[in-house]
Order: structure tokens, then sequence, then C-alpha cells
């Protein structure tokens, strides 16, 4: 039994997304918290988040589960879309630069019992 989470058009980078949820994917969920608490990156509260509302629609999918056993199964960060801004630049110049946002998606599961 899975359940996910996504958050859209989040605003930062994928790349910075990256670094965080590629160190709690294939954990379990207490130690994916565990991970997100000490990690000193302005996502983590997203990513804790998310991660929260995964476990949330995984015990409303099923009663009789035991959220100790969720594991993170699969964890990704797409790239959503770009906002094109413009900045000065000297001699009446203009820079265009991009506002860069993510797509962040959670995945748990339990193991199956046979």
């Amino acid at each position: 039994m899975e359940a996910s989470a996504t958050y859209k058009y989040v605003r930062i980078s994928p790349q910075k997304a990256r670094l965080v949820i590629d160190q709690i994917r294939g954990r379990s969920v207490s130690e994916a918290f565990g991970i997100l608490n000490f990690t000193k990156k302005r996502i983590t509260r997203d990513v804790e988040k998310i991660l929260r509302s995964a476990v949330s629609n995984a015990e409303q999918k099923s009663e009789n589960l035991d959220v100790d056993d969720l594991v993170v199964a699969r964890a990704f960060v797409n790239e959503g879309p770009r906002q094109k801004r413009v900045r000065p630049a000297p001699m009446g110049r203009a820079y265009r630069y991009q506002r860069r946002t993510s797509q962040i998606t959670l995945v748990v599961e339990a193991p199956e019992e046979a």
C-alpha cells in the first residue's frame, strides 16, 4: 500500500532541492524526519511538510496501518515553470534572468506482509 504527496511551484531550484531529497530516499519515515531535523537547508521545512502529508494520506487509505513501518519508497524533484525576470544593467540595458521552481513528489510505502 502506498500513498503520495506532491508540492508544486516551490520557489527553489531543483538542484538545491535534490540535495535534501537524495538524503531521505529509501529511509524509514522516522529516520527521514530525524535527517530533516538536522539538515541546515531552507527546503527542509517544505520537505518535512510534504512527508507529513504523505504519511497522513497513507493513514487515510488504510485504518490498520502502522506509521512506524512506512518507508520513503520514491522521492523525486522535477523542474517546474521558470519565471523570466529582467534586471537593470549599465547604460540603459537589461539582463534577463530566470527564477526556477520545483515540483517535489514523495511516495511512502508500507512493506507487504506475506
